[in-house]
């Protein structure tokens, strides 16, 4: 998908408002599968078989393109960011998450690290106990910090107790650290990072993945915004994977689409 972010900066006027276009995606659930002979052992075989509901084919294409086509290549820890707050970036997170954990037996685990605004818990139906900001400041094991979803190979990491304390820590070596340790217990780890706008958060945390998807929000996000974002995350020595224009009707996102 980078070669989206190529033409991004090719296109259009500055103060263009992104909007969504036509896309094809897999019409089944059955369509979506790994290219053989290059399946990793996380990726050989589906865990659950899951239903594309209504609303999330683009999500399904997302998990192809990102994970499932890249085989053995596949990135293992992934940020997700968005330029500007109201994107739906944790939704787009969350959803990919699921999705993916339902298509593959490797573990997955989704970690809340917008400590600003945090919102994984509230998408998975979690009461906020300890997590992330409480594993950057404490020493027991990072896996003390995970909770079971439903599909018995997703995990989710919230943001924790003590957002403030912990934010500096977002960007240090102790979060490196834990990023590493965290991809010893998961197969694949995704990370909700907090918008660009608000902080370079998403920066630091995409220097320390192996990549970083953009949500925009549709007729909203402006190209010029998004080029310097994209600017901004590979200055930082982020890999830049693609992206995605999210258009949602509040409170409940109606679809994802690809940039191009």
């Amino acid at each position: 998908m980078s070669r989206n972010f190529e033409l991004l900066q090719k296109l259009g006027k500055d103060q263009e408002i992104l909007r969504p276009g036509p896309i094809e995606v897999p019409s089944s659930a059955a369509e979506v599968v790994a290219p053989s002979g290059t399946v990793p052992a996380a990726l050989a075989a589906p865990a659950i078989s899951q239903p594309v509901k209504p609303g999330q084919e683009e999500i399904s294409n997302l998990v192809q393109q990102l994970f499932l086509s890249a085989g053995a290549d596949a990135p293992r820890t992934v940020v997700f960011t968005s330029t500007e707050s109201g994107a739906g970036c944790t939704w787009v997170c969350g959803q990919t998450a699921e999705m993916f954990a339902g298509r593959i037996a490797g573990t997955v685990c989704v970690l809340d690290a917008n400590l600003r605004r945090p919102a994984l818990a509230q998408h998975f139906g979690l009461e906020n106990g300890p997590g992330l900001s409480d594993a950057l400041l404490q020493m027991d094991p990072i896996r003390v910090f995970a909770r079971p979803l439903p599909l018995p190979n997703l995990f989710a990491i919230t943001a924790g107790t003590s957002n403030e304390a912990a934010q500096a820590l977002l960007t240090s070596d102790r979060m490196r650290l834990r990023l590493t340790e965290l991809r010893s217990e998961f197969d694949f780890v995704l990370v909700d990072a907090s918008a660009m706008t608000l902080s370079n958060e998403a920066i630091g945390l995409g220097s320390m993945s192996d990549g970083v998807v953009m949500v925009l929000k549709a007729n909203a996000s402006r190209r010029q915004g998004a080029r310097q974002a994209i600017q901004e995350l590979q200055a930082g020595k982020a890999k830049v994977l693609g992206a995605v224009l999210n258009q949602r009707k509040f409170p409940i996102p109606q679809a994802i689409y690809k940039l191009f």
